[in-house]
């Protein structure tokens, strides 16, 4: 398959190719031009974006990539699938645990983007007389497929290397990632375990004599800080359901996974948290932590696996690419990933959670229905594996805010829904999908419907009542609401793009910003914004602002966009469009301090509110969905 671009035969002047993989724009070349990172491709007819021929091409590229992780899975060795060599209790294999199946390219293994762009370049390269190629990078890993591909066709290659990007980290870190994976997994697990011991026990009485037969797995992060304080159980994740099923009679377990941010800075703090939340509960909520069940017997029956996986690894770390007639070898951007996974601290994280999750599922009174926070990670593959092996209930996956085109852990080659082998991806009985949008995506993935209920948006209720009003008068103080992102690196771009257009922007602009919990941001580190940072509930910044500005990733986009607010998105080009709002009309775009302040002053002149909310999430504060659901 071959990708189109506008003009490409008379742009393509000679077998000259330079491939710009760095800032700024790239010299004049005697040839063409491929930017590997930039979206547009400029004024010059030589020139060949990477990034644009990606979306114009995005549903062939998404199906190729997830083609490739699962004939990696099926590559066999030694007479066996690469999944069943892999095998870590009957019926389950650690391979559905990887860093290479969760594919995650938005912060874990951000590397896929790369392996998408090279897929688009020599899809592109296809029926051109391509005699040289010069690669401008510091990005070894990307050189070496490219010189491999171009070896194998007959092209001449040339690595013109850059030096690395400075990265401020501290000297602890540095010396941390020179370590071998293995030793560095051992590390990872004394610290873990220092600063989760305290959790041991936190809930387990009370766990282990439950009388509830619905159970929720989920974050203790995104908490309501009154209830907190209260020592009361409210979760942005899920909204006022756990108030319907306490009114209904329904009992409820949770088991939650600590994760440190301000209300709950360490392991001491959440394990009495959770014993505030069981004596607020009246038993009517059992609450525990995945760390409750942390035992010798625990830790050292992960050391048992950690040490299965190492031995693994010597028989299976060579035969990471599929059998294919392709010349291109997606390997060595996955060495990395695949070392942490086998024998890593990642190997090490998994078979510990995997572990506790058994525990915590075998001390569990059999479940009617079990409900779980979906993103797809790996630990979650584990979790449906003990569920099932301690042969409760139906399962419910439960994706809780937006699933993105490009979040390639929501998506798989449709072959692995057949289920027809041996060790199959593990998958809920149900997934819960909260809207439209959702709906649409799993299915254009492959999903089966059967498998799909839709449910109202627990995290977004508050749209329902979300009241939207256009400016009065141009004379009037706009107000720009900054979202921040998850990620500090998304959160910087997203700032530092800000800071580079105020100058551009009219003087009667008025910024709140509001970080993303677990990412602060500080007003000093951007002296020239004059911004207020603000932590209240985004359905009330929204109500008083008159265009919201968010990061490249971030799930409060789909806030403003369904409140009626319009949207400026950063465009990143260093990665794939992983906006929430990739597609939605109306929605702008910048990558650029021009094309943002061009941005900000269109959407503030030209808004127009609606009288319908766009069609994205399922709204309705009855929960009548969720009622048919669990009740």
């Amino acid at each position: 398959m071959g990708l189109n671009n506008a003009n490409d035969s008379k742009r393509f002047l000679n077998g000259n190719l330079t491939i710009w993989d760095a800032e700024g724009p790239p010299p004049a070349a005697s040839g063409t031009t491929v930017l590997w990172r930039t979206f547009t491709a400029g004024t010059s007819p030589e020139c060949v974006s990477i990034p644009r021929l990606i979306e114009e091409n995005a549903d062939a590229l998404r199906s190729r990539y997830l083609a490739w992780v699962y004939e990696l899975g099926e590559l066999r060795i030694n007479g066996r699938r690469m999944v069943d060599h892999l095998q870590l209790r009957p019926g389950f294999s650690y391979w559905w645990m990887t860093l290479l199946v969760e594919k995650c390219n938005y912060s874990k293994s951000p590397q896929i983007d790369d392996a998408i762009r090279l897929l688009a370049f020599t899809d592109w390269s296809v029926g051109r007389a391509i005699t040289h190629i010069t690669l401008t990078s510091a990005n070894a890993p990307l050189a070496e497929c490219l010189r491999g591909w171009c070896e194998k066709i007959g092209v001449a290659f040339e690595w013109r290397r850059l030096p690395k990007p400075a990265v401020q980290v501290s000297w602890l870190r540095r010396a941390y990632a020179a370590l071998p994976a293995t030793i560095q997994a051992w590390l990872w697990l004394l610290k873990y375990l220092l600063e989760r011991w305290p959790l041991r026990g936190a809930g387990l009485r009370a766990w282990q004599q439950t009388m509830g037969s619905v159970t929720f797995v989920s974050y203790l992060d995104n908490l309501v800080p009154a209830a907190v304080k209260a020592g009361r159980y409210e979760s942005r994740y899920w909204g006022s359901l756990p108030e319907l099923l306490q009114r209904e009679g329904c009992k409820t377990n949770w088991l939650h996974l600590y994760v440190k941010d301000a209300l709950l800075p360490d392991a001491s703090k959440a394990a009495g948290i959770i014993q505030s939340f069981n004596n607020a509960g009246w038993g009517m909520e059992t609450h525990a932590t995945l760390d409750t069940f942390l035992t010798r017997r625990v830790v050292f029956q992960a050391l048992k696996d950690w040490f299965r996986l190492t031995g693994m690894n010597q028989v299976l770390k060579g035969a990471m690419q599929p059998e294919s007639r392709e010349a291109l070898n997606l390997r060595p951007l996955f060495i990395d990933d695949w070392q942490q996974s086998m024998c890593g601290q990642t190997a090490m994280a998994n078979v510990l959670q995997h572990n506790l999750f058994e525990t915590a599922m075998n001390s569990l009174t059999k479940q009617r229905v079990g409900v779980y926070l979906q993103e797809n990670q790996g630990w979650e593959f584990g979790f449906i594996h003990a569920w099932k092996t301690a042969s409760h209930g139906q399962l419910v996956g439960c994706p809780h805010s937006t699933v993105r085109f490009w979040d390639l852990r929501y998506f798989f080659d449709p072959r692995n829904y057949l289920r027809a082998n041996k060790n199959p991806l593990p998958l809920p009985d149900r997934v819960a999908v909260n809207g439209k949008a959702a709906t649409d995506a799993y299915l254009a993935g492959g999903y089966p419907a059967d498998d799909l209920v839709e449910v109202e948006a627990l995290r977004y209720l508050y749209l329902d009542t979300a009241n939207v009003q256009a400016p009065q008068s141009a004379a009037i103080t706009r107000q720009v609401l900054v979202l921040g992102d998850y990620l500090p690196s998304n959160t910087l771009l997203q700032m530092r793009l800000l800071e580079q257009a105020v100058s551009l922007l009219p003087q009667q602009l008025s910024i709140t910003v509001k970080p993303h919990p677990n990412c602060p941001i500080q007003a000093e580190d951007y002296p020239a914004l004059h911004m207020q940072i603000s932590m209240e509930p985004i359905a009330i910044l929204l109500a008083r602002c008159d265009v919201a500005y968010t990061s490249a990733v971030t799930s409060a986009a789909v806030d403003a966009y369904c409140a009626g607010v319009p949207v400026v998105s950063v465009l990143d080009p260093n990665t794939l469009n992983l906006s929430p709002l990739r597609g939605c009309t109306g929605v702008r775009f910048a990558s650029t301090p021009e094309a943002l302040s061009n941005a900000l002053i269109a959407a503030l002149t030209s808004f127009q509110p609606s009288d319908h909310q766009p069609a994205y999430f399922t709204i309705d504060a009855q929960l009548p969905s969720w009622r048919r659901l669990l009740l």
